[in-house]
């Protein structure tokens, strides 16, 4: 699950990692395993004997690292944020000077890609985070609101009018690709980048 986590399973017998790289490769294996079995059965149905099963370890393991399943699918829902971002941000990096639109094309067709490609950090985050309780959906809305600033951030919007159209835009954008995501319908991401560029250029057209 590249999305969530690239940890891979430790190696049986001795090796040389040391206690911190462990647990790093376990945590990102419980993380995969959590949106794998998410994109699968749905928040609700997913037990921790699923995330133990697919990451390989430990029930006494599994609670080193989190308190409870909820506890671990809001550690895979902060991961996929992370690597939806970093993404987006490294699709922008070097063009600066370069026309908004153009910008927001790159950013939004990284978007699009990473989500038509991976499928559980898709779900991960933008379906089973509103069945996972309060606290997931309050991070949702604190990062639909760092998109809403990375929009704003590309077309130098400063007022609050210009700042609501970031947030109509990333809303729509959010709308459309969850919608399919939730008909399995991923494979159909990446059309929605010129019917978005078009809202995009509509919406900033007098700015």
């Amino acid at each position: 699950m590249s999305g969530v986590a690239s940890a891979q399973q430790l190696p049986r017998g001795r090796h040389r990692l040391s206690r911190a790289e462990v647990l790093e490769s376990q945590r990102g294996r419980m993380l995969a395993a959590m949106a794998r079995a998410v994109a699968a059965k749905g928040f609700a149905r997913t037990v921790v004997a699923d995330v133990l099963a697919g990451a390989g370890v430990s029930r006494e393991t599994f609670y080193e690292h989190f308190r409870d399943k909820e506890d671990c699918f809001l550690a895979a829902y902060e991961a996929s944020v992370e690597t939806l971002l970093a993404i987006m941000t490294e699709a922008t990096a070097g063009a600066e000077d370069a026309d908004p639109i153009q910008r927001f094309d790159r950013a939004t067709a990284a978007y699009l890609e990473l989500m038509a490609r991976d499928d559980a950090l898709a779900r991960v985050f933008l379906i089973d985070v509103y069945a996972a309780g309060a606290p997931a959906l309050e991070r949702r809305l604190d990062v639909f609101e760092r998109f809403v600033d990375m929009v704003a951030e590309i077309f130098g919007a400063r007022t609050q009018p210009e700042r609501l159209r970031a947030e109509a835009l990333v809303g729509a954008l959010s709308s459309m690709v969850t919608m399919r995501v939730a008909a399995k319908k991923t494979a159909e991401l990446p059309m929605l980048r010129e019917p978005v560029l078009a809202l995009a250029r509509s919406l900033w057209a007098e700015a």
